[in-house]
């Protein structure tokens, strides 16, 4: 190659100037010394679009209008909701509690009940009170004289219908000279004579005609005999039935003055004075379990008896209960199993089965946040088996009906209870990553109809002044909520730019609420560490450092490989084919840059660039479709007159994992035009970026951490003042980097450049002016373009040779 032309110091990329690699956090809008002179702002500050949605769905009483809420975890949407739904009152009907009372037509099918805000209690009081009361009263007017004295009326005329039978009966035995005799065995007839019962033996001497006579005769007694003894149950019958109306009758006045006066409290209720009158009728139908308690005798509280006691049937069920002066409830469930949302019927253990009735049944979380709001983790409710699906039913059904898991899958048979249903006024809120939401929308046909809003929460705000003066306040509001430590103004300027890192974008504030609460709780811990009283930069700063090395194990062992030259990077000298990309390495919420050699290797050929990572399937298809990229690239540049007559390989080396993303792109062209021109690339350099078909350098992600991969590099090998990273134009609002390698370029120990082109890139790494085709449509002697053109011109005349001399060979 001639001698290399003069380069234009204008066409050669400058290192970006420190303020560029940096920006520093302004608060200028805000005059305040410490956060607590601050106006706390509300979670969801910043999320304007998730605030609408939230305030449409809340505010449709419509069905299906449910709400999604999407984003990062880290968003905190569960706490930003719960916050905004307690200011926003959902449309629809009044509070309601509900209770469940015993079905005394069909017991295993218990009733529900609903009652307006705080009367459940209410009823459940009245109703306890009642009965206990009623098991004073009504033993004690069953002891009254009055009572005893017709009590005894009624078995005196039992008593005297019953000896009336036998009276007539035995006059007439005894007119025949027979007599009726009681016997342990029941009523027997025996013969008389002159007033003495004969025996058996004496009979038998009787003459054969007084025999007959009297067996005549005793046989007709026996028959009226027998006729009378079956009258008597019918008699037992008539004595029962009159002490049973007598029963009610005395009863009837107690009870009807207990339940009068339990009916006027709930007269505007048709449905608990329905079940007023069904426990009337069932007290008056069971009176005789009120008859074992004498007055005086301590009674047992309703809501201490034991399962199975006969007293439990007149019980409430309190299962939920709201206060009429609060607001409508917000409830989260993050535990949605199947009994946690629709409620459950328990099971006890007694006389060795299982047992159950309606005060077992248990509230669910549909049931606490009926005529409120519900929020549930939608990650939580695909986990568990059957919750979805049941969800489902209830949006469909608007009504909760109770489901037994254990029935549904078939591992119990034991009987159970079907309570009735109760009507469903809920606004649901499901919250998860994005990820879930796109795939319910596209794999669950029914979802959309039953979740019409989304609420897709931001997870970054505009770095604008007003940006930052409300993430200061939020971080304030924050400290303020923990029992933190104020933050003075540098504290609270280094949280803003770590919000900024945490977007990798200086124009962008992160809105992971989770990571900027976690970072002021660990420099809070290093304020009360060094004695001070308020959080400053250092102990941001001192917090920053902690978390990095807490999860830099991973790092440090990468960047000892490399410094024990296990691993092949060079940052010195120079070499042909041979370039340092950079890659961003992710492990479990940690991110950090390390360099790879790739390298480039050419001879003639038919035009194919091989990718080695994807011939041995280690490269993804976005990294193979950059390589692709360099072949358009290299034809629409060069390939002009002749065909492309180029064998290339490229690789990673020492990459035993798989390849991925196209940031390597700018760097593997680089490579390939350095091994067609035969002219060396500065080792001092890393390159990341990636490239178009045009030579257009493009945007990359983890720019930051790239930067500091390298850097940490090479200070460990001692900074040349030559080493730097070159970076794609775009990249450059990106930048917030440490501040140790602000310093290092500030001292001309480091440089960051930013390329626009491929051009750029490659007049940097080589020293040689890149070219450009002058008038004659040949590229400049001494440039890149130049000898990368004789180098495919020399390859395609090697092709064509060969090709022609094996045809000559042919012939």
């Amino acid at each position: 190659m001639s001698d290399t032309p003069a380069i234009d110091p204008e066409a050669v990329p400058k290192a970006l100037p420190p303020d560029k690699l940096f920006r520093r956090a302004d608060l200028s809008a805000l005059a305040f010394n410490t956060t607590r002179e601050l106006t706390p702002a509300p979670m969801l500050a910043g999320q304007r679009r998730a605030e609408e949605a939230i305030r449409l769905g809340a505010g449709l009483a419509a069905r299906g209008f449910n709400i999604f809420a999407t984003g990062q975890t880290k968003a905190r949407i569960s706490s930003s909701l719960r916050q905004m739904l307690e200011t926003v009152p959902p449309p629809g009907k009044p509070l309601q509690d509900w209770v469940y009372v015993n079905n005394f037509a069909v017991s295993h099918r218990p009733t529900a009940i609903g009652l307006p805000a705080g009367r459940a209690v209410v009823l459940q009081q009245a109703m306890r009170k009642m009965i206990e009361d009623l098991r004073v009263t009504l033993p004690a007017l069953f002891e009254s004289d009055d009572y005893q004295r017709r009590r005894t009326a009624i078995d005196e005329t039992l008593r005297a219908n019953t000896q009336k039978v036998f009276q007539a009966l035995g006059e007439k035995a005894t007119s025949r000279g027979l007599a009726i005799i009681r016997t342990p065995m029941g009523f027997t007839v025996a013969a008389m004579d002159k007033g003495e019962i004969i025996e058996a033996e004496a009979f038998s001497k009787w003459p054969e005609a007084r025999k007959k006579a009297t067996q005549e005769a005793i046989a007709e007694i026996e028959s009226e005999m027998e006729e009378s003894l079956r009258s008597i149950p019918k008699l037992e019958k008539e004595r029962r039935d009159a002490i049973n109306a007598l029963s009610q009758e005395t009863a009837r006045f107690a009870i009807n003055q207990e339940i009068d006066e339990l009916r006027a409290s709930f007269a505007e209720l048709p449905e608990v004075l329905d079940h007023i009158e069904a426990v009337r009728n069932d007290v008056l139908q069971h009176v005789q379990l009120f008859l074992g308690q004498s007055e005086g005798e301590s009674v047992t509280r309703l809501d201490a008896m034991p399962l199975g006691h006969p007293f439990e049937r007149y019980d409430v069920n309190v299962l939920v209960s709201n206060d009429p002066d609060n607001h409508s409830p917000v409830v989260e469930e993050l535990n949605p199993t199947l009994g946690n949302l629709l409620g459950r019927v328990e099971h006890m253990s007694f006389q060795g089965a299982l047992v159950t009735n309606f005060r077992m049944i248990k509230a669910g979380s549909l049931h606490r946040a009926n005529g409120g709001t519900i929020v549930i983790d939608a990650r939580s409710l695909f986990t568990e088996p059957y919750a979805w699906s049941a969800l489902r039913r209830v949006l469909v059904r608007q009504e909760i009906v109770i489901e037994d898991l254990a029935h549904i899958v078939g591992l119990m048979s034991t009987a159970t209870l079907e309570p009735s249903p109760i009507p469903l006024n809920v606004k649901v809120i499901l919250f998860g990553e994005r990820l879930i939401y796109y795939l319910l929308a596209a794999l669950d046909p029914e979802f959309q109809q039953h979740f019409k809003i989304l609420a897709d929460f931001e997870d970054e705000l505009e770095r604008s002044t007003e940006g930052e003066a409300l993430l200061a306040r939020l971080i304030g509001g924050m400290a303020t909520e923990a029992g933190l430590r104020a933050l003075d103004r540098s504290g609270v300027e280094a949280a803003i730019e770590r919000a900024a890192r945490l977007t990798d974008d200086a124009c962008k504030l992160s809105l992971m609420i989770e990571d900027i609460h976690d970072l002021v709780i660990e420099a809070d811990h290093w304020a009360g560490a060094a004695g001070r009283d308020i959080i400053t930069r250092t102990d941001v700063e001192q917090a920053l450092r902690a978390q990095r090395r807490r999860v830099s194990r991973l790092e440090e062992r990468s960047r000892e490989m490399i410094m024990r030259e296990v691993s092949l990077i060079a940052t010195e000298g120079s070499e042909v084919g041979q370039i340092n990309g950079l890659s961003v390495m992710t492990l479990a919420g940690h991110a950090f840059g390390r360099p790879s050699r790739i390298t480039a290797r050419v001879g003639p050929g038919s035009g194919k660039i091989v990718d080695i990572e994807r011939e041995v399937e280690l490269g993804g298809p976005i990294h193979s479709k950059g390589v692709l990229i360099l072949s358009g690239f290299i034809a629409g540049r060069f390939a002009l007159d002749n065909p492309m007559s180029l064998q290339a390989s490229l690789v990673f080396e020492q990459s035993y994992g798989g390849v991925e993303g196209d940031s390597a792109s700018v760097a593997e062209l680089c490579a390939l035009l350095s091994a067609l021109a035969n002219l060396p690339l500065r080792q001092e350099l890393a390159v990341t970026g990636s490239v178009n078909q045009r030579g257009d350098v493009q945007a990359i992600g983890g720019v930051n951490e790239k930067i500091e991969g390298f850097f940490d590099i090479c200070v460990a090998r001692g900074l040349s003042r030559g080493q730097g990273v070159l970076i794609p134009v775009a990249n450059v609002q990106h930048l917030m980097l440490r501040q140790d390698v602000v310093q290092a370029c500030r001292d001309g120990d480091f440089n960051v450049y930013a390329v626009r082109t491929i051009d750029d890139a490659i007049t940097l790494l080589t020293g040689h002016p890149a070219g450009s085709r002058g008038r004659d449509g040949h590229y400049a002697e001494g440039s890149v373009n130049h000898a990368v053109e004789a180098c495919l011109a020399r390859f395609a005349a090697a092709r064509r040779a060969f090709t022609a001399d094996g045809e000559e060979r042919k012939r």
